[in-house]
Formats: C-alpha cells, sequence, structure tokens
C-alpha cells in the first residue's frame, strides 16, 4: 500500500520512510502542509500520516481541506501534544485515528495496518482466496498450508491484488500503490514481478489464480 507522510522534523519523516518500506509499503513524504495538500489532492493513497504543527499550513487544515473535497484517505494525526481537545479537533477534522509524539514505530504500523484494512472492507487481517492465505500484520503468504517467501515488493504486490480481488487492476494502478513517486511509468518493472509471483504462487499448482487481462492489467481470481 502506498503511503503519504507529511512531518516537518526531517529525522523523523526519513525513519518513517524507512521503517515503512522496510514493512512492505511505498512511501511519499514532504515537510510542509502546502505540499502536503498538493500531494494529497493529486496523486492516489492508501493512507496518510499527518503531522499537526507544520509550516505553511498545519494538519488540521490540511486534512479540512481534503475532506472538504470529499477526499477520504484514512488518516493517522501526530502531534506532540496530548491534551483532549487537541485529540478531539483532529478527529473532527476528520482524523481516523491519532497517535501523540513520541510514539512507538511498531504500534504506528500495528494502527496503520488496520485502518488500511478496515477502509478496503478488510475486517479481519487473515485475507483468502482459494487456497492463497496472506497474513496482513505479518506481511507473509502461503499456499496449500506451504509458506511461500516473497521480497517486500512480491509481497505488496500480491496483496494489493488479493485486496481487489475479482476487480482487473493496471499496470499503472499498481504502479501508483506499490511504488513511491519517483517510478517511472514506462518501467516493465511491474510485469517482472507478476511473472516472479507467478512462478511462486501458481507454479505446481493445478489452478492458477493470477491472470492477465491483455490490453488492461491483472486480475487475481479464485475460478479462473
Amino acid at each position: 500500500m502506498k503511503i503519504l507522510v507529511v512531518e516537518d522534523e526531517l529525522r523523523l519523516a526519513r525513519l518513517l520512510k524507512k521503517g515503512l518500506e522496510e514493512n512492505a509499503f511505498a512511501v511519499d513524504i514532504c515537510h510542509d502542509g502546502e505540499e502536503g495538500l498538493y500531494m494529497a489532492e493529486t496523486s492516489p493513497y492508501d493512507a496518510m500520516v499527518l503531522d499537526v504543527m507544520m509550516p505553511k499550513m498545519d494538519g488540521f487544515t490540511l486534512l479540512s481541506r481534503l475532506r472538504e473535497q470529499n477526499i477520504q484517505t484514512p488518516v493517522i494525526m501526530l502531534t506532540a501534544r496530548g491534551e483532549v481537545e487537541s485529540r478531539v479537533k483532529g478527529l473532527n477534522s476528520g482524523a481516523d485515528d491519532y497517535l501523540a509524539k513520541p510514539f512507538d514505530f511498531a504500534e504506528l504500523l500495528a494502527r496503520l495496518t488496520a485502518l488500511i484494512r478496515r477502509s478496503k472492507g478488510q475486517p479481519a487481517s487473515q485475507l483468502c482466496i482459494a487456497d492463497l492465505h496472506i497474513d496482513l500484520n505479518a506481511k507473509t503468504a502461503g499456499r496449500a498450508g506451504v509458506n511461500v517467501p516473497l521480497s517486500a515488493k512480491e509481497y505488496a504486490i500480491l496483496e494489493y491484488l488479493v485486496m481487489n480481488k475479482g476487480r482487473v487492476i493496471s499496470r499503472t494502478e499498481l504502479s501508483e500503490h506499490v511504488y513511491d513517486m519517483n517510478f517511472d511509468l514506462d518501467s516493465n518493472i511491474i510485469d517482472v514481478y507478476i511473472n516472479r509471483l507467478r512462478k511462486k504462487i501458481d507454479k505446481d499448482h493445478p489452478r492458477p489464480l493470477i491472470q492477465t487481462r491483455r490490453g488492461e492489467g491483472y486480475i487475481i481470481v479464485e475460478d479462473p
């Protein structure tokens, strides 16, 4: 899934990007509210991690502007202030969750994963299609009871396909949700990863799950 981190503390922003990428997220970062608003308006994100106190535009204003435009990207707000009034203001502005600094990264990761899961209509932490199982918390996959070792990017692509099972996903949509803004849309890397996933997920199984729709993209289906 693709995350936007809007945080003016440069060191914290870098640490969040590094930690999230190590957990199979694609991450864009920016350091002020105006740039954050522009990025959230012009690119699709699965969730945002949004600081409250920022230059040019504070997090409350940024979030209110997004909600006024009916941009319903799930948002976790970060703040150094722990007062009830601040938490209430964030939630009233349209935030989905709230975390006070300093925080443990593991807690942020768990909250973010749960938030995305709920926003995608996946209340459970396990996704299943046929005999393929994905653990959204552990970021692991298995088929027919056998663990399938995947790289972070292979897992991210598989997770997105399974979360959207039965729907054709274009290469552009896949790249927008599993790569950051620096991805080259002319690259064939998505096709390379799909081929790797087929070898790991479908090889030696009588029922292939990952299908190609020529000229459209990819789809994962339970009954080919």
